[in-house]
């Protein structure tokens, strides 16, 4: 597969990363991100990885995020921990077929809301978290996410946590599908900063 499809599937990894490290601190995310990330767990049966997160302009934030992190390094230690485990629990889930098909009808089962913006609903946001709390939490290493105590105490907060977790676990799987691995970090930086540079 092409270093551009698993660069933007990288790149939705790292918007769910950020917005989740985002939310973490402040309580707050951005709708429209947010709305692009619950799309992509939708999409299952995408053909191809833009139509996945509905164009590469959707996932911009992440792709801007991915960019600064292969050209300045390891500035934010806590978004490459929590990108690193997500990576990590890639690996468990994958090799685990039947919680991967549980997870499969679990979010077929998910009414998908009409309207575009009901991606990032309050129903779709529960039932996403209730995906994840059930089938993903109990899996090797957990994803721990750091923030603020006072809105990690908040139901809603760590509801939404949890579903972008989801997504985030999505764009984990779909980029070692195209190919990924932790050795393009290591030697293919230089070929995903140049798709980068034209895709932004």
């Amino acid at each position: 597969m092409s270093m551009e499809s698993r660069v933007l599937a990288l790149g939705g990894l790292a918007q769910a990363v950020q917005i989740v490290r985002k939310i973490a601190d402040t309580g707050h995310s951005d709708h429209a991100a947010v709305r692009a990330l619950m799309g992509s767990v939708f999409a299952i049966d995408a053909p191809n990885v833009e139509a996945v997160y509905g164009n590469r302009h959707e996932i911009r934030q992440g792709l801007q995020r991915l960019q600064k992190q292969l050209s300045e390094g390891n500035t934010d230690p806590n978004f490459t921990r929590l990108a690193m485990s997500v990576m990590a629990l890639e690996r468990t889930f994958s090799r685990d077929h039947e919680v991967m098909e549980q997870v499969h009808k679990a979010i077929l089962a998910v009414p998908r809301p009409d309207a575009q913006d009901g991606n990032a609903s309050p129903e779709v946001i529960k039932a996403f978290a209730q995906i994840y709390a059930t089938h993903i939490s109990p899996l090797k290493p957990r994803v721990m996410v750091q923030g603020n105590p006072h809105y990690l105490a908040q139901d809603h907060v760590v509801d939404e946590i949890r579903a972008i977790l989801l997504a985030a676990l999505r764009a984990a799987v779909l980029w070692r599908q195209l190919g990924g691995s932790t050795l393009d970090f290591l030697f293919k930086r230089g070929a995903m900063s140049a798709v980068l540079a034209e895709k932004l």
